[in-house]
């Protein structure tokens, strides 16, 4: 039960930060290093066994390799790329092909959907909200960690990290 408790928190982080990139374009730290705490607690819970942990961290750390590879070539913000090693670390290195693969078409198609709006005239009633008018504008970027928090969330029920909570 602790461990189911800890696998809501995951996904209700994941809600926040999406939300959070899509009404400001950031993503504050502090939701990624809540992840990471809560991540420890599942770790001690859960009883994961050293191998299992180094898998999750090892792909922790190639997720922030490769985030901060797209955040150096202006693909993505920084927030993005740390939020994307946070949920390799949750998801591990059994998931993570998966999750990048996934991440990636629901970013291309929250990029063509919001390159589309962004060609159709605001309402006028939605020129009244500040976050609607940033993420019609043509010069503003993709809240990516919409996309990465929508692949995590679609991904989680299938992922080995429900396998080690059910063992605990």
């Amino acid at each position: 039960m602790q461990t189911g408790i800890l696998l809501a928190v995951f996904p209700g982080l994941l809600a926040l930060a999406a939300a959070w990139d899509l009404a400001s374009y950031t993503i504050p730290n502090r939701i990624q290093l809540v992840m990471i705490a809560v991540f420890a607690v599942f770790v001690l819970i859960a009883g994961l066994t050293l191998a299992q942990l180094g898998m999750h961290l090892l792909a922790g750390l190639i997720g922030l390799a490769v985030g901060f590879a797209l955040f150096a070539l202006g693909y993505v913000g920084g927030g993005d790329a740390k939020l994307f090693a946070c949920i390799a670390l949750w998801l591990g290195l059994g998931n993570l092909l998966e999750y990048s693969l996934t991440a990636s078409i629901f970013g291309g198609l929250l990029a063509g959907v919001l390159l589309t709006l962004r060609q159709i005239p605001l309402p006028p009633m939605a020129l009244n909200q500040a976050w609607i008018v940033r993420l019609h504008d043509s010069k503003s970027g993709i809240p990516f960690g919409v996309a990465l928090s929508v692949a995590a969330i679609a991904l989680l029920p299938h992922a080995d990290i429900f396998r080690h909570a059910s063992i605990s």
